[in-house]
């Protein structure tokens, strides 16, 4: 290859050289003394000795000439490059050293002859410019003057006519005739006037007219008279004769005269565009400065510039809009630092949507204010979040920096109990989940317990029930309606229908369910009422009590129009108004905005006091939505609220976002004192400010709590003068007329929005970024400080800094169930007072802590000592992790257990033998390996250490160091050792990194473990290898050539067209089945004699089969071989090339890092397939979620940061699962608006958050350390939370796939052995990964069915038919409620006979009583003993599903029994396993990943194996 490139480039330099000449001799005449100076020039540099310094000085003189000659240059310069090229040597020798000095080449370049000669041709050239300039300027000059002596005849202009028929004969003829013509007939007409010819006619005259103008057209003949002097009829002719030329078609002028009329159109176009664009920039960049205004500032009047850069990564990534590939990328700042003032706010956001349309910008312009009410909100918690921070400093007065988590649980159960039924329904209930973990209820209460009253949010379920009346009731009266004739008639009509047939409590505090598309249960079910039948019903709702319902403000890519009608007045009786009911109506099209009359609304009641927004943040908003909407909306909503509002006393809102709960319904006189401090720190007298999500709240009011009008003002909780200002609580003052409520309103809309939240300033600083780096406790860089302070460890000191450098996952806290530090205590008390609580909330839970929570003495000292311990276990295992990898020089992973024995036994010239041999009994070591030694991990070396340590006499501590800088110092490494020792360990990493950091794909593992291998062979062997890795599987296809094989799954480039993909069997030649076999690497020195090596590349000689050849074994935490790892030298050219010993140590390790980085993938991969089991299961249970989304942590490529999140799979409203190919990388920098994912990965604690609209349950995989290995986003709507139904499934699920993925880790890395429970198990790992959350589950349920009493079962047996009752009873609602009661019980029970009365007909189970004989200990014993994927079972499925599928999941929930509940649960788990033993060899329980072809890949759990909803 090296030689073909010099022989084309000659060619192709002679080619160019040609058509340079050949343009070169279409020159003008002008420039020929020119070329011929170059020629000169050219031929003076060939003839030089040295063709660099000609062809450089040529290219100088170039140069030079560019300025006042460009044309000349460019030719001159393709005239030399052409010359030169011909030389084949020197294609471009001004970049050819020759190691000369630089000022010898500047000498020679410097040429006089060369200096002289470009002077002359510059003066030449110049001279003759100036001539041409001068000649042209002369003529002009003459023209002028003519012009001044003979003023223009604009007669000629009669001679312009554009008619297409003789334009072009006209043209002609003004071009070439006329212009002598005309004169010639002016001087024949004035000869003819002086000879007087006209005047006598018969006079004979020898004057001919004809041979006159003859005459002088000859004389005057323009081809052989130049410049004769024009006329001024002539020259206006001439120019006449020019214009009319441009509208003759097809010619030089047309065409010309058409390119400058288009050039023209084009100019001034694209002025008219700059100056529209300059227009709408100078517009836009106002617009921005004016909503710069609506941001919370810090002291400066700044704020973060990482803040508008995420706004703008968001806007850009919202797929509805497609700006990804239109829009520069933004480049997130690392740092809170860099602020930005209002020109650089706007310099900032320009720059980003230069060539935005006017649609774009005003979205833009939406979620800029959209974000700033979200960034106040942000400002809010961080606000809380610092204050619970200095609370847990002052708890935590041994500075130990953990508190304990038992006594936090009763403090807040204790504040729960104490605070006001108001308050309690912002506030979450301590004693359930999330803040009880799934291990501590115990499994009846877990899976049986059906009491709505324990929700996170109390009387949830009751409040949405109470109201699921409303729409049934809505949809009588509108059809009644119908029949109404006049609106006299349609009120009455409404008077008598709105009678109370509940309770008063139900009355006058309502709200309704939501369905999962953000519109109530019941409206889903029935057909969009018109306008009319929609103004009727709300006149006749409103009479029941008082609830407003509001659409909250949408995501940014969906907006809701406010249209609150002006016809909706309150209808009051006996003076007292019941309240309004404002209809929202959204944009027709989206499923969830559609009409939600009742769907979407707040609790209130008619004494309600103020629990709504600030005046400045209900202004600031009104101003934002008043920007972004039309005129015609916002005035007809902003009318019809006023109208509703001027008869609401009290209750206020805002037009474009909702409000929370108001309400101010005073406790009773016996409340406690925190209760009444809590009220007087208007602890009820806030609510949120921007948030969207709806909050449902019920208090019920008895009747002697009836309030007239004027009475609620008198009456309300004492709030303080400055929080009633900041909570804008209304007084009488507020209701003015109608007039003045608009003037207000408008003055408001345009005031800037308060710098304020809740009367406190924004200090300026923001910990959401950094915020778990800044309180959160690294102690292992702490210890690893002080070992580096201590000298008698130097040699260790480089080692712990490798090892520090590569723990790369930083930041997250660990789980432990007893204690909580720092970040895990925010966050639990940031989740229990909510996202909306205000922050008098979080104030008084501060001033409750700091009262309540007092250690005693024992309790500090212990917690002390518990630290103390913490930090010498870390500074321990520093200490053994540097000896060991010191030991380890050669990175192989283990030590024998002799040469340990044997070191240890010197310590104190072995004095304490006795006492290390006492520890060995202890010891629990593993498997011997074939060779007869044992070899130790680096954890079972620790272990061994530290119990030689326990038996030794003296101080632990200072025994353990004592040991150790013993071992240290008795181990002596060469520079060189150490050298690849440290080279080695960080192939080592980066293999396991690979894995780490893969997004579940094994192809970076394999690439880095080859990488490892070539480059430890190159560096530390000077040796080419080859490698590749061949996994064991079953043999299915070709069983008579044995039962397994071995295939060849990645290699080393040069090999993959003769290795990969290729199998070798049990018959055929090699070694490899030798290693699986034995256990232990096989080495081959020389491969060309040994008899048994098989070959791969058939193309390679005989000759060539030179080389060494290492086999090494595969093993898995269990010690069982799952493949082999191949190294060879056949590429080497050496001769010898053995491997050496150190060499075959490392590829040992190798194999070692590769086995535990192929099963983290697995385990990865494993953990997916399980929650896409367990969301497919929820899925059909549980309506109402929108989506959830799987994360998994990893390491960030960037040294010393934050560890990042990976978007692994996405499960939509469809229950189908969208799995990633290449899966997106979360930043926390990018994430200031949704820190929720972080939160949760840093606490490794459940976090409930809201944004844009939508509420979060976010839930973390935990590993068996209790770190965070993943998050489970489960995303919930509009609404506010899940009914206690659908909540306790989603804990169900949760807790499943929490325990089956604790198992598949803890079996992977050999913590805990494989529990085989179910045959199907045996199959292989990644069908036992597809069904092992329905085995968990089936075991969950079968343990509770083992604590059911007989008597639990006595009482099922009870349901039974009585005809006799049935015949002569009416059918009532009671009565058919009981009917279904019974065939639930009966249906399930005769489902569960079947399971093990296959034989049993339908006919033979009609009869109950015969059915009765069947249910008995032995039938249960028979459940928690039932394998449903056992070989042998026969199962009637048709028959079971005959009695099952019928049974919906809300109907067994609202019966309320927790045997039918554990059995039906049981029945569909069962039938699930033995779908999926049907389908094992298809693809259900595949591994749900995406090829190498695939974007992505969808999966999805069969719906009939699953519960119905």
């Amino acid at each position: 290859m090296s030689e073909s490139a010099p022989q084309e480039e000659p060619k192709r330099a002679q080619e160019n050289g040609k058509e340079d000449k050949e343009r070169n001799q279409e020159g003008s005449e002008a420039e020929e003394p020119i070329q011929y100076s170059q020629s000169m020039s050219d031929s003076s540099a060939v003839g030089t000795c040295s063709n660099v310094t000609g062809a450089a000085a040529n290219k100088k003189s170039q140069d030079l000439n560019l300025e006042n000659q460009p044309k000349l240059s460019t030719r001159s310069e393709k005239e030399s490059k052409t010359r030169v090229s011909k030389n084949v040597v020197f294609r471009k020798p001004a970049k050819v050293i020759f190691n000369l000095d630089q000022t010898a080449q500047d000498s020679n370049l410097e040429q006089p002859w060369k200096k002289n000669l470009l002077e002359r041709v510059q003066a030449r050239a110049q001279a003759m410019h100036q001539k041409i300039i001068d000649k042209e300027n002369l003529k002009k000059e003459v023209e002028k003057k003519a012009e001044e002596k003979l003023p223009r005849d604009n007669l000629a202009k009669e001679w312009f006519n554009t008619e297409n028929m003789a334009l072009s004969t006209r043209a002609y003829l003004l071009d070439k005739l006329l212009p002598t013509l005309v004169p010639g007939m002016e001087r024949m007409l004035m000869q003819v006037e002086k000879k007087k010819l006209l005047a006598g006619v018969d006079i004979p005259t020898k004057f001919d007219p004809i041979n006159h103008l003859g005459e002088y057209l000859m004389r005057n003949n323009p081809k052989y008279i130049k410049d004769s002097g024009l006329s001024g009829y002539q020259r206006v002719m001439r120019d006449i004769s020019e214009d009319l030329k441009i509208y003759v078609p097809n010619t030089t002028y047309n065409r010309v005269s058409k390119i400058k009329e288009n050039i023209k159109q084009k100019r001034e176009q694209k002025e008219y565009i700059n100056d529209v664009k300059a227009k709408v920039a100078n517009a836009r960049k106002q617009a921005l400065q004016e909503q710069f205004n609506e941001w919370i500032l810090d002291p400066k009047g700044m704020i973060p510039m990482v803040v508008i850069q995420n706004v703008l990564h968001e806007f850009f990534r919202n797929p509805d809009l497609q700006l990804e590939t239109c829009c520069l990328p933004v480049d997130i700042a690392d740092s809170t630092k860099p602020r930005l003032n209002k020109t650089e706010f706007t310099q900032l956001v320009s720059l980003h949507i230069a060539g935005f349309k006017s649609e774009t910008f005003e979205k833009l312009l939406k979620h800029l204010c959209h974000c700033a009410d979200e960034f106040r909100e942000i400002i809010k918690t961080d606000m809380r979040r610092q204050m619970f921070a200095e609370l847990f400093l002052h708890c935590d007065r041994g500075k130990v920096g953990f508190l304990d988590r038992q006594r936090t649980l009763a403090l807040l159960e204790t504040f729960y109990d104490q605070s006001s039924k108001v308050l309690r329904g912002i506030l979450r209930n301590p004693r359930q989940w999330p803040f009880v973990e799934f291990g501590e209820i115990d499994l009846p209460e877990f899976w049986g317990d059906m009491d709505n009253q324990k929700h996170i949010y109390e009387d949830f379920d009751n409040v949405l029930l109470e109201t699921d009346t409303l729409p049934s009731e809505k949809h009588v009266s509108k059809t009644q309606s119908k029949l109404s004739a006049s609106s006299e008639d349609q009120h009455e009509h409404y008077r008598e229908s709105s009678l109370p047939q509940s309770p008063p409590e139900q009355q006058r505090g309502a709200t309704v369910e939501q369905g999962p598309n953000g519109i109530s249960t019941r409206e889903q079910e029935q057909p969009e009422e018109s306008t009319g039948e929609q103004e009727l019903n709300e006149e006749s709702v409103s009479k029941k009590g008082t609830y407003t319902g509001s659409t909250p403000e949408q995501r940014p890519s969906r907006e809701l129009i406010t249209e609150q009608r002006p016809h909706h007045e309150p209808i009051t009786e006996q003076g007292v108004p019941q309240g309004t009911h404002i209809e929202s109506t959204a944009e027709q099209g989206l499923p969830e905005e559609s009409i939600t009359t009742e769907g979407q609304h707040e609790g209130s009641t008619t004494g309600q006091g103020s629990h709504g927004k600030s005046t400045e943040e209900q202004g600031s908003l009104r101003e934002s939505q008043s920007d972004l909407e039309q005129p015609g909306e916002i005035m007809a909503g902003q009318e019809a609220h006023r109208e509703s509002q001027s008869d609401q006393g009290p209750h206020r809102g805002s037009t474009a976002e909702p409000q929370s709960p108001r309400e101010t319904i005073p406790e009773e006189q016996q409340d406690t004192d925190f209760t009444s401090q809590l009220s007087k720190g208007s602890i009820v007298g806030e609510s949120k400010t921007s948030r969207e999500s709806i909050s449902f709240e019920h208090t019920e009011i008895p009747p002697q709590e009836e309030r007239t009008q004027g009475q609620p003002y008198e009456e309300l909780l004492f709030i303080s003068p400055e929080l009633q200002e900041k909570t804008g609580v209304s007084s009488p003052e507020d209701h003015l007329s109608e007039p003045a409520k608009k003037e207000v309103e408008k003055d408001k809309s345009c005031e800037p929005k308060s710098q304020k939240i809740e009367g406190k300033s924004w200090t300026g600083e923001l910990l959401t970024c950094n915020w778990n780096m800044q309180y959160a406790k690294h102690e292992d860089e702490e210890q690893a400080n002080l070992i580096y302070g201590n000298s008698r460890f130097a040699d260790l000191h480089s080692i712990i800094r490798n090892i520090q450098s590569y723990k790369e996952t930083k930041g997250r806290s660990a789980f432990n169930g007893v204690s909580f530090n720092l970040l895990q205590f925010v966050q639990l008390l940031e989740t229990f007072v909510g996202e909306d609580s205000p922050l008098s909330v979080s104030e008084a839970l501060t001033s409750f802590f700091k009262k309540g929570f007092v250690e005693t003495k024992e309790e500090k000292m212990s917690g002390l000592e518990k630290a103390r311990q913490n930090a010498s276990q870390i500074q321990r295992e520093l200490l053994l992790k540097a000896l060991f990898q010191k030991w380890d020089s050669d990175g192989s992973g283990f030590l024998d257990l002799k040469e340990v024995d044997e070191l240890l036994y010197t310590y104190k010239e072995g004095m304490e033998k006795e006492s290390m041999k006492k520890a060995k009994l202890h010891v629990q070591f593993p498997k011997l390996h074939p060779g007869h030694e044992v070899r130790l991990s680096c954890k079972q070396f620790q272990k061994y250490i530290e119990l030689v340590v326990s038996e030794l006499r003296g101080n632990e501590e200072e025994v353990l160091e004592s040991v150790v800088e013993f071992l240290m110092n008795s181990l002596e490494r060469s520079h060189v050792e150490s050298l690849r020792n440290c080279a080695r360990q960080k192939w080592l990493h980066q293999i396991q990194r690979a894995a780490e950091t893969s997004g579940v794909s094994l192809e970076p593992v394999y690439t880095e473990t080859f990488k490892a291998l070539t480059q430890d062979a190159e560096a530390h062997g000077n040796k080419k290898i080859s490698a590749h890795i061949s996994l064991l599987e079953e043999n299915l296809l070709l069983p008579d050539r044995g039962n397994v094989l071995l295939r060849n799954v990645a290699c080393t480039l040069d090999d993959a067209p003769f290795v990969l993909k290729r199998v070798l069997y049990r018959d055929m030649k090699g070694i490899s089945f030798t290693v699986v076999d034995e256990g232990k690497p096989i080495h081959v020195p020389q491969v060309q004699h040994h008899g048994n090596i098989y070959f791969w590349n058939h193309s390679r000689k005989k000759s060539d089969h030179s080389g060494s050849f290492l086999a090494l074994p595969l093993q898995d935490a269990y010690m069982r071989i799952f493949g082999v790892l191949a190294v060879d030298t056949l590429r080497d050219p050496q001769k010898i090339n053995i491997f050496l010993p150190h060499e075959i140590r490392f590829y040992q390790g190798v194999a070692n890092v590769f086995s535990t980085a192929y099963h983290y993938v697995h385990s990865r991969e494993h953990i997916l397939h399980i929650v896409i089991t367990g969301i497919g299961w929820l899925y059909n249970i549980t309506p109402s979620i929108t989506a959830i989304s799987t994360y998994f942590v990893e390491p960030n490529s960037e040294k010393d940061s934050d560890y990042v999140l990976r978007n692994m799979m996405v499960t939509g409203l469809q229950g189908l699962t969208e799995i990633h190919k290449n899966p997106p990388v979360v930043f926390r920098k990018t994430c200031i608006f949704r820190d929720f994912l972080f939160k949760c990965t840093d606490s490794s604690e459940v976090v409930l958050a809201s944004v844009c609209g939508e509420n979060h349950i976010v839930v973390p995989l935990r590993e068996r350390t209790g770190e965070a290995l993943g998050v489970l986003d489960v995303n919930i709507g509009k609404r506010k939370m899940l009914l206690y139904r659908e909540f306790k499934d989603l804990q169900k699920m949760l807790k499943v796939i929490q325990l089956a993925c604790s198992e598949i880790l803890g079996e992977l890395s050999g913590e805990i052995k494989k529990n085989y429970m179910l045959e199907i198990e045996n199959v292989g790992e990644v069908q036992r990964a597809g069904i092992l959350f329905f085995r968990v589950m089936l075991r969950e349920l079968q343990e509770c069915l083992g604590l059911l009493t007989s008597s639990d079962f006595v009482s099922l047996l009870l349901y039974d038919y009585d005809p006799l009752a049935e015949d002569e009873a009416p059918p009532d609602s009671q009565s058919q409620d009981l009917k279904a009661n019974i065939k639930l019980v009966q249906d399930i029970l005769k489902a569960i006979i079947v399971f093990f009365h296959p034989k049993l007909q339908s006919s033979d189970l009609e009869s109950w009583d015969c059915c009765k004989l069947y249910v008995n200990q032995q039938l249960v014993e028979n459940i928690c003993d039932f394998d449903p994927t056992a070989m042998e079972l026969e199962v009637n499925l048709e028959l079971i599903v005959e009695y099952v599928e019928d049974h919906s999941r809300i109907e067994v929930w609202k019966f309320g029994n927790a045997a039918i509940e554990y059995l039906y649960h049981w029945a569909h788990i069962c039938l699930a396993l033995i779908k999926l033993n049907k389908k094992i060899s298809g693809a259900i329980i595949s591994p749900p990943l995406p090829s190498k072809t695939d974007s992505y890949v969808y999966a999805k759990m069969p719906e009939g194996s699953l519960p119905g909803k």
